[in-house]
């Protein structure tokens, strides 16, 4: 059974749970090197208020367990010709893999993305070849595999492949 938990806005209280889910090197692991590492109060400071700034339709959720942050979820909208497309990413902390959390999520913000979103007529994920866990996450939330790129991922000095999953409307 899936713990239950919420998607909500930050809001100013969430700075303590957000750093202890988001200060893990094995979080950053795989995600994009703006995401800071250590992630330090004054990470989630800057997070929560740049969040506070948004104006619904929402585009940045935070994934909470008992009211507490224990994870992101949020779509990147194209630009210009590809107005019509978002990018999802999303991360959860360690102590909350493998309980389905993540990919009920996923599904959640996916129908909330198309249905806030009428332009929206893709969302895709770009993964890491090795992030086999999160590869799971996606297909499980109907994502499917629309293209493997070699070597198009570099992290601390390494090359990986990254897996483009995609869902159309």
């Amino acid at each position: 059974m899936i713990p239950h938990f919420t998607l909500r806005t930050f809001r100013d209280g969430d700075e303590a749970s957000l750093v202890r889910h988001a200060n893990n090197p094995k979080v950053a692991k795989y995600l994009r090197n703006i995401f800071p590492n250590p992630y330090t109060y004054d990470d989630a400071v800057w997070w929560i208020d740049f969040n506070k700034g948004q104006k619904p339709p929402l585009s940045s959720w935070a994934i909470c367990v008992d009211d507490c942050v224990v994870g992101c979820i949020g779509i990147t909208i194209g630009q210009d010709i590809h107005a019509c497309q978002a990018e999802i990413g999303y991360w959860l902390g360690e102590e909350y893999w493998g309980k389905g959390i993540a990919s009920a999520a996923l599904t959640e913000m996916t129908n909330y993305a198309f249905e806030q979103f009428p332009a929206l007529q893709r969302l895709f994920a770009g993964v890491f070849d090795s992030n086999i866990a999160s590869q799971k996450v996606l297909e499980k939330a109907g994502y499917l595999l629309e293209s493997i790129q070699p070597k198009s991922i570099i992290k601390d000095g390494q090359l990986y492949d990254g897996y483009l999953y995609v869902k159309l409307r």
